[in-house]
């Protein structure tokens, strides 16, 4: 057996499958969507498989967003929007499916 932590991480893969049905989602949408479905994770693991996936290529930044609003920090935050990089490789998980099935159905039945 190699020696080291394997390759790989579970949470950045159920965060491919949520891309790969919902598109482009901004990080705290990413955490609310996983923790929906996936089983227990901090926000700050999300937010730590979402950048290191930038760096590796499974994700791509496709658009950053500042929002006027009255933060504990200060006048604006940023949303950093992200999308499927070119070594991502959706396993098409049927869980994920239904649930993106399921929001959209939500959506369009609102008046």
């Amino acid at each position: 057996m190699k020696r080291g932590r394997p390759a790989g991480s579970p949470v950045r893969n159920n965060v491919i499958e949520l891309l790969s049905q919902f598109g482009e989602l901004h990080g705290y949408d990413v955490y609310k969507h996983y923790a929906k479905l996936f089983p227990k994770v901090t926000m700050r693991a999300v937010y730590y498989s979402l950048r290191n996936g930038v760096k590796k290529g499974y994700f791509k930044v496709a658009k950053v967003e500042k929002q006027q609003g009255s933060y504990s920090w200060g006048p604006e935050a940023q949303r950093v929007y992200y999308a499927l990089g070119e070594m991502a490789k959706p396993t098409g998980e049927v869980k994920v499916k239904k649930y993106y099935d399921s929001i959209a159905a939500a959506q369009r039945s609102k008046p």
